[in-house]
């Protein structure tokens, strides 16, 4: 069977449907508006396919147009790879991570990754644990790392490292500075990250075999402002010990002294099982010993 798809229509296409007009993509990808109509008529043409639904002047992608999309992108990726590869280009990298990973583990990472390769090109994407698989699948980025399991049909999970959590409170909350009981700790009013955060899901998985139940009093989008909020003795809290370590330090949160074990998650990499391992990804697989699946 003869190609009958380029990848100048597969720019187009990826294009038009992040900017939603021809006339927006073809700004982006340096044709003219007619050229670009022309190249994604001629896709659909090729994939005997309608990618979009017209409405007005604006092109909404359909159920075939979200079908090719992450393999579009997967594709372009793939030709950006082979043509650096020859042509001595620099190395880029588009990395996803969950807010508590992009704040406090990734940044020394990222540092040494620099260090070694100054001229790489480096993007970070940042969001909650849910945002980022969505978009490694979508291959928008080139992996992620997040807070909590995987279980996107498409993407391969690896563990990455292990994380320490840890409930505190303010140094003057009412469960400060004493033995706790779990019912009593379990009915205190909890301050917890919002659904769909890697952090509230592990939270809750480590803790609720122990406590039964939590009394959540307030959900905040920002592990900065939770502890923030424990300080201000609005309730207690459970994350990374990373999180809430210079608060500890200074003396205005205390860990909580409950009949708890030793509160461990387990951090991933996720990648899509379609994504080529390009030189970015190589590069920094060999200096943070990520390692590829």
């Amino acid at each position: 069977m003869s190609l009958r798809i380029s990848l100048r229509e597969l720019e187009v296409f990826v294009a038009v449907a992040e900017l939603g007009t021809v006339t927006r993509a073809a700004e982006r990808v340096a044709l003219t508006q007619s050229a670009a109509s022309q190249a994604l008529d001629k896709l659909e043409q090729g994939l005997d396919a309608k990618l979009f639904d017209r409405v007005g002047r604006r092109l909404l992608i359909n159920e075939h147009g979200r079908l090719l999309l992450p393999r579009a992108r997967a594709l372009l990726d793939a030709a950006a790879d082979v043509q650096d590869l020859f042509q001595g280009g620099e190395l880029a990298l588009r990395i996803g991570a969950s807010t508590t990973i992009a704040n406090y583990l990734l940044p020394p990472l990222l540092a040494a990754f620099r260090k070694e390769w100054p001229q790489a090109r480096l993007e970070l994407e940042v969001a909650n644990t849910r945002d980022i698989v969505e978009a490694v699948a979508a291959f928008r980025v080139d992996f992620g790392l997040i807070e909590g399991p995987c279980h996107h049909p498409e993407l391969l999970a690896h563990g990455w490292r292990q994380d320490e959590l840890i409930v505190f409170a303010a140094a003057d909350h009412p469960l400060a500075g004493r033995k706790v009981g779990l019912d009593e700790l379990a009915d205190a009013p909890w301050i917890l990250r919002e659904a769909g955060s890697g952090t509230r899901e592990e939270v809750e998985r480590v803790l609720l075999p122990h406590l039964n139940r939590l009394a959540i009093g307030m959900e905040l989008g920002h592990s900065e402002a939770i502890k923030h909020a424990v300080a201000a003795g609005l309730g207690v809290s459970c994350l990374s010990r990373h999180v809430a370590a210079d608060l500890l330090a200074a003396g205005t949160i205390v860990e909580v002294d409950a009949d708890l074990p030793r509160l461990t998650r387990t951090l991933y990499r996720i990648q899509h099982r379609d994504k080529a391992i390009g030189r970015g990804m190589a590069a920094f697989s060999e200096k943070l010993q990520l390692g590829w699946g």
